[in-house]
């Protein structure tokens, strides 16, 4: 067969425009890999990354994504806490369904994630820092805490937030723990990365801005410490911080008022206390964003950033003293409302999309991104079609978000449905705690719960949770492994059970009445031994 020569030069040509078009959409449609590097941090409150939260704190490295590539204004954490949050965003499943009840009860150790495919397709894979989503870890007291969350006893399980000035004008490096391993995937950028033939996958995890073991109170302390440096503080606006109203303790709702008690926050603040931990959060979060600086500084210095997919996000966020609470475990907006910025080649720049996403989308983003198919039982949804310019797939997403937590300092397990308008919080079994929805359209603050005024909303919204969830029978799961495990624990202990008990970080509380604390135990697990 003979091809006439003009035929075959038109073919050539259409070919050449072929394979150049394919070209500029496989930076971002898979056909040609890009490097990929996750920073997650710990605790960061993701309405700080656009406005008007971001102007309450410099954070230049978190705006240079934002400018160079696409933000979500509407990103929230499945499970707002440590541990559960980060087995959905490594497995790309709703926690109910790999069971990662509490900071104790989460993957299995050989359970895969979004990392171990690329590896499989050839990606060169390094993962430091804080990784956090196996079983096994976290302290006695915050397992036997989530275990017997609803006993009836009301015990202060953290001690009272407070704030540490240390260092002077020039002390840069507080948090040395995120620094070193900051400098160890920098250094592995600028003297490993650049030799490699294959793409590479790069995932940093950050402590910080989650606060500090407060030391005084012994080594199973929680985190109340909030730590920084004349150095850092500078960089916050004081007058731009908010001081949060709080409902009176009456209209508190009752699982909230729990939280507020268990986090030991239910004593006398003065304003300057409240301004003074909200500032040194927001220092916690600049000294985040200058480790996520070197980063980005790395990849640009080595010749990799328009190579690179970079992504920014976190855990879960950080409350800060609203609703009368620190830290998360709660569905409030500071606590599960989370980063997530992106940038690299071929996502649109200074992008802010409104959609609704959470931890579980970062899957099979980074899959499609490596070219890999996604696997078919995972929760999220790629975000590629969002943020990619050359995308010609516009894939059927969900327009709500589902958030849920089973942990220490709630008395119950908690579900949040978060659609465009709405946020509906319900508990337990849906009918013996009475439920929560906010208008998050004319209420930011969420302090008007107005559940009774939208019984046609809350029956919709409902409705639509229990076809993603089937949530009065996991909280009916979580409540009898919870029995299971402590009273595990509880036989691993034989005749040191009731010392070892009192001496949980609870212990000032419960040494008060310990006989009356253990027979409240006892009682909670009649008929189940």
């Amino acid at each position: 067969m003979y091809l006439h020569i003009g035929t075959f030069r038109h073919s050539r040509l259409l070919l050449i425009v072929i394979v150049c078009q394919a070209f500029v959409q496989s930076l971002c449609l898979n056909s040609s890999k890009p490097n990929v590097v996750v920073v997650m941090s710990d605790a960061f409150d993701g309405r700080l990354t656009f406005k008007p939260g971001r102007d309450v704190v410099q954070l230049p490295y978190v705006n240079y994504m934002r400018e160079l590539g696409s933000t979500f204004l509407n990103a929230y954490s499945n499970s707002p806490i440590c541990c559960p949050s980060r087995a959905a965003m490594w497995s790309g499943r709703f926690v109910h369904l790999t069971q990662s009840w509490n900071n104790y009860k989460c993957l299995d150790h050989n359970a895969t994630t979004w990392m171990d495919e690329l590896h499989a397709s050839g990606y060169q894979t390094i993962s430091l820092g804080k990784l956090d989503f196996t079983s096994g870890g976290h302290s006695v007291s915050n397992r036997v805490e989530a275990w017997t969350r609803d006993v009836p006893f009301l015990l202060r399980q953290e001690g009272r937030p407070v704030t540490d000035l240390v260092g002077n004008s020039s002390t840069l490096r507080v948090m040395t723990k995120d620094w070193k391993v900051t400098d160890r995937a920098t250094q592995w950028i600028r003297h490993s990365s650049s030799s490699l033939s294959e793409p590479f996958a790069l995932y940093l995890g950050l402590n910080l801005p989650h606060p500090y073991r407060t030391d005084s109170l012994g080594p199973d302390a929680g985190g109340s410490t909030f730590r920084s440096s004349p150095y850092w503080l500078k960089k916050v606006s004081y007058e731009q911080i908010s001081i949060p109203k709080w409902l009176p303790f009456s209209d508190m709702h009752p699982v909230d008022y729990y939280s507020s008690f268990t986090k030991n926050c239910t004593s006398n603040f003065t304003v300057e206390e409240i301004q003074n931990i909200r500032a040194f959060y927001y220092a916690m979060c600049a000294e985040t964003d200058a480790m996520l600086g070197e980063v980005i500084s790395a990849l640009r210095d080595t010749g990799l950033l328009n190579s690179t997919i970079l992504l920014f996000t976190s855990d879960h966020g950080e409350l800060a003293m609203e609703h009368r609470q620190f830290y998360k475990m709660s569905m409030f907006e500071g606590s599960a409302h989370i980063p997530l910025v992106i940038m690299g080649p071929g996502v649109k720049s200074g992008l802010q999309l409104g959609q609704l996403v959470s931890l579980v989308d970062i899957y099979p983003t980074v899959l499609e991104l490596a070219g890999i198919p996604s696997p078919g039982d995972i929760s999220g949804h790629s975000l590629i079609p969002l943020i990619c310019e050359e995308s010609e797939h516009q894939k059927h997403r969900p327009d709500w978000v589902l958030s849920e937590y089973h942990g220490c300092n709630a008395n119950v397990s908690i579900y949040m449905l978060r659609t465009s308008q709405w946020k509906y919080v319900t508990y337990a079994d849906g009918l013996s705690v009475p439920p929560q929805l906010f208008d998050l359209s004319s209420d930011k603050e969420e302090l008007k719960n107005v559940a009774s005024h939208h019984h046609g909303v809350i029956q919709k919204l409902d409705l639509l949770l229990r076809s993603v969830v089937d949530y009065p029978s996991v909280s009916k799961m979580v409540h009898l492994y919870n029995k299971q495990a402590f009273e595990s624990w509880r036989q691993s202990l034989a005749d040191n059970y009731t010392q070892v008990i009192a001496n949980l970080r609870w212990h000032l509380d419960w040494q008060k009445n310990a006989e009356h604390n253990e027979k409240a135990i006892d009682d909670w697990l009649s008929g189940f031994i």
